[in-house]
């Protein structure tokens, strides 16, 4: 008895909280520069991000540079959007180049990838994902069974559809403005990978301030982003 204690006590310390779906402002909706990703993240607790930006991947470099920590797990991702919705792409080498859903999934995995299908049930239809999810098995790793910028009630039906197929479960903020970081994530013990593909993820976050965020990501995308997007990329490309 005394020895499962001890070994619980051990892995309950050994856990790791990462929020694996964060866009940085080089993204065109939304409003956080990459320094204050990480240092919010680590305020916040997380021994890990995914930086994951709208069809691209610029931001993992001015991330990596920033963080001193080897303790703390920066992965680089990116959305990809394809003709049937938006996916995520973890561990990737390089940019994803095809909108083909299917091509753009083979290469993430030729670079030795994760695909995660993310919000497949969302507060604005216009971002569900636009395929079965049991058309997919052994063709995506993961989908998001928590999402802090959707409503408590499709996030349910999003981790019924996910426990009805048997996918490996992730949570994540979905973050577009500071408050995001951290309001969504998922928790497993070792390395990432290996919890998903053994389907060892547990997922949690807070849906509370989700509306507000989405108002402030639509904002910036219809108004601000092409009166100032092109010289806000401008700049950071100098740094």
């Amino acid at each position: 008895m005394k020895k499962n204690i001890q070994k619980h006590i051990f892995r309950k310390n050994a856990m790791k909280k990462y929020d694996l779906h964060i866009h940085s402002n080089f993204s065109n909706d939304s409003i956080i520069a990459p320094a204050d990703i990480l240092r919010i993240a680590k305020e916040k607790g997380l021994n890990g991000i995914a930086i994951t930006d709208h069809d691209t991947m610029r931001a993992y470099s001015v991330l990596k540079k920033l963080n001193k920590d080897k303790d703390f797990e920066i992965i680089p991702g990116e959305e990809i959007h394809t003709n049937y919705g938006h996916f995520l792409g973890l561990y990737l080498r390089k940019e994803i180049k095809s909108r083909d859903l299917f091509e753009a999934i083979d290469e993430v995995h030729n670079q030795g990838g994760i695909v995660v299908i993310p919000h497949p049930i969302t507060i604005a239809s216009i971002h569900n994902f636009n395929y079965s999810l049991g058309k997919l098995k052994g063709k995506i790793d993961a989908v998001e069974a928590f999402n802090s910028r959707n409503f408590k009630r499709h996030n349910d039906l999003a981790q019924k559809e996910i426990l009805k197929y048997g996918y490996a479960q992730v949570g994540s903020s979905d973050s577009h403005i500071k408050s995001d970081i951290g309001n969504g994530y998922t928790l497993f013990y070792g390395d990432l990978r290996d919890a998903i593909k053994n389907k060892e993820t547990i997922v949690g976050g807070t849906t509370k301030y989700g509306f507000v965020s989405n108002l402030c990501a639509g904002f910036r995308g219809r108004i601000i982003y092409p009166i100032i997007g092109s010289h806000i990329k401008s700049h950071q490309s100098r740094k």
